[in-house]
Order: structure tokens, then C-alpha cells, then sequence
């Protein structure tokens, strides 16, 4: 399957409210048209409200396959469109089974590469008003990813993606997700996502620990 930027979304961060209280966070996002220019640390026009958890050189880019969006209509019987998830782009042909950490891509002009699965937090389930929604990504695998920018650049909807270069060690997102979310106490296979470079600095940080 080809594999294409189907959509862009940005957003700033906005106050609403959560049980009572003020959240402020950027997972509402919206759909933008034209091209979009890609920066070292995020996308232009985007922002987040969660600097420590969100966004930087290891999460510029959130990254959402578009194929997830027909399971998670059927099972939330819901309608969600592109963004629902709070990525910055969906994208088509690269489901977290087929990506691997370290992967690089060209997206229009830009250069990325693949650091870390994405990792649900309380603000997806109220984004979508789905209480329990954090356990079944988790339990689905379906997170998304993160994009580290190689070289910065501008993007337009339904621009091809290119597979620059496909990491030796063949760590997929997948498997990342199933490390720190299922087998907690896999060794083996901690040291496995360890053993990757191009890792992301939370996670490494996270997946030590627990060694």
C-alpha cells in the first residue's frame, strides 16, 4: 500500500473544563489545507500545553494511522474524523506493526524518524469522551507514534511518504507497545527497545528504570 499524508492538524493549547477543574491542554486539533511548514521542534501553528509530555526534538510530530479510525467508529459507535486522536498528521500505509523505531521517512520536503510509540494519556479519553478509551489503545496496540525532524521542511495534505532508510534492528512500534504496556517484565525484550539509538529520551528513561 502507498503510503500518504491523508491530513494536518494543528491546534494551540485551550482551557476547558475536567471534572470541575481548568485543564489546559492542545489535543484539539484542527484541520488545515496548504502546506504546512515542519520545524526542528513542532509544527508551525501548533502548540502544547504539556511541554514535558508533549512536543521537543524527540516529539515534534504526532503521527496517527489512518486505518484505526474505522475499528475505534465500530467499537466507540461513534462518527470521529481525522485528529481525533490529537496527531498532527494521519497518515495512510503505515500501521505500528510496519514501522520500526529509527525508521526515516520523507514527508513532502521534510525528513523524519520514527522515536518512540505514542503514549496515551487522560486528556485522549476526554478529547473523545470515552472514559476507559487510554486502556483500550493500550490494550489495541493502536497508539500512533512520534516523529523526531531530521531535516525541517513543508507538507501538504495527501503528499506521498517515502521509506528513506528501515532500521536494522526491526524494533516496531508494536513491539515498543508491548514492552511497556503487556509484558512489563520482559527483559529481553526491554533490552531490545534499549538497544535502539534513535530511542526517545522518555522512554529510555522509563524502560531503564524498570531494569
Amino acid at each position: 500500500m502507498a503510503m500518504t499524508c491523508m491530513s494536518i492538524q494543528i491546534g494551540k493549547p485551550m482551557t476547558i473544563d475536567h471534572n470541575g477543574k481548568e485543564l489546559t491542554t492542545g489535543i484539539y486539533k484542527a484541520r488545515v489545507e496548504g502546506s504546512v511548514f515542519i520545524g526542528k521542534l513542532n509544527v508551525e501553528g501548533d502548540g502544547q500545553a504539556d511541554l514535558k509530555n508533549h512536543g521537543g526534538k524527540d516529539k515534534a510530530v504526532c503521527v496517527y494511522p489512518y486505518e484505526h479510525y474505522a475499528y475505534w467508529k465500530q467499537d466507540l459507535n461513534k462518527e470521529m474524523t481525522n485528529g481525533a486522536f490529537g496527531e498532527n498528521l494521519t497518515v495512510k500505509g503505515m500501521v505500528e506493526k510496519e514501522v520500526y523505531i529509527g525508521d526515516t521517512y520523507k514527508v513532502g520536503d521534510v525528513v523524519v524518524q520514527v522515536s518512540q510509540p505514542r503514549q496515551p494519556c487522560f486528556k485522549l479519553a476526554k478529547r473523545n469522551d470515552v472514559n476507559d478509551l487510554v486502556v483500550r489503545v493500550q490494550e489495541t496496540g493502536y497508539t500512533g507514534y512520534y516523529f523526531r525532524v531530521l531535516e525541517e521542511g513543508f507538507v501538504e495534505e495527501n503528499d506521498p511518504i517515502e521509506l528513506l532508510e528501515r532500521h536494522p534492528n526491526a524494533v516496531s512500534v508494536d513491539f515498543a507497545n508491548t514492552i511497556m504496556f503487556k509484558e512489563k517484565d520482559n527483559i529481553e525484550g526491554i533490552k531490545a527497545v534499549l538497544a535502539l539509538d534513535e530511542l526517545s529520551d522518555s522512554w529510555r528513561e522509563t524502560l531503564q528504570k524498570r531494569l
